[in-house]
Parts: structure tokens; C-alpha cells; sequence
């Protein structure tokens, strides 16, 4: 049984496998998309998502918050300053990852973890979400032409 255990360790211990999960989002920020193993890549989503979450709060605590996870300085300044614009209005899901098959030479499975604003494909195709407009039930509409009684033989001469 595997109760209680949500971590997936990678096949490393602890110190590298913050370390690495830390150079990873770095690289991610840098560079906004970045190809690893599939494993890697869930295992980097769930470290870097709380982070884009705090950035678009900026506040000294946040910054020294995420500063101690990411250890790097460049990449902790473009966090708050590029990427927590861009995604300020988005509720969550900063991230997404693409299958892309296995490796050559271990039959991994790879996978792109991106950042989803910065992706101009998916995006340019959707157009901005219009708000629905619906009419109330047993109201009749304005522009119904109103019917004219036909006139008779006395109104026609």
C-alpha cells in the first residue's frame, strides 16, 4: 500500500532532488519551456506552480519565500517582474505538458512542460471569451412587427 505518500522521490534523495527540481524551474522561467521525463515534469509542476502563484503577490515574504525554493537570483527577479504579469489573471494551471514519445537511448518517456501564456500557438487561435446573453423566460421581443387590420372597402375610396 502507498498511503500517504504523494511525493515521488525520482529515484533520488532529498537534497538532490530539491536541488535539481529548483534548476529545473529555473530553466523553466529562463527559458519558458524545457523537455524531460514525464515523471520529472509532473514532479516539476507541483514545485512550480505554488511559486507562480505567490509571484503575483509582491511582497518582500513572497519574494523571500520563493527565493529560498528557487536559490536563484535572476530567476526569481523575472518571476515577479515578466511571468506574474502575464498570468495575473489566471486562476491557476500555469503549466502544460505535451507527451512528445520516448527517448532513443533508455525508451524514456519525454514530455515539454511550458508555460501556458507564453505558448503563441494554442493561444493565437482562441479568441477572447464573449459573456452569454440570454433573454428571460415569457418576454416577447421588441422588434416583432405589429400587424395592421386590413383596411375595409369605405377606408380604401
Amino acid at each position: 500500500m502507498r498511503h500517504g505518500k504523494k511525493i515521488n522521490h525520482l529515484g533520488r534523495k532529498t537534497a538532490h532532488r530539491k536541488s535539481m527540481l529548483a534548476n529545473m524551474a529555473c530553466s523553466l522561467i529562463e527559458h519558458k519551456r524545457i523537455n524531460t521525463t514525464v515523471a520529472k515534469a509532473k514532479a516539476l509542476k507541483q514545485f512550480v506552480e505554488p511559486m507562480i502563484t505567490k509571484s503575483k503577490e509582491d511582497t518582500t515574504h513572497n519574494r523571500r519565500i520563493v527565493m529560498a525554493n528557487l536559490r536563484q537570483k535572476d530567476a526569481v527577479a523575472e518571476l515577479f517582474r515578466d511571468v506574474a504579469a502575464k498570468v495575473a489573471d489566471r486562476p491557476g494551471g500555469y503549466t502544460r505538458i505535451i507527451k512528445l514519445g520516448n527517448r532513443l537511448g533508455d525508451n524514456a518517456d519525454m514530455a515539454m512542460i511550458e508555460l501556458v501564456d507564453y505558448n503563441e500557438i494554442y493561444n493565437a487561435g482562441k479568441a477572447e471569451k464573449k459573456t452569454t446573453r440570454r433573454s428571460r423566460r415569457g418576454s416577447k421581443p421588441a422588434d416583432a412587427p405589429a400587424v395592421e387590420p386590413k383596411a375595409t372597402k369605405e377606408e380604401e375610396e
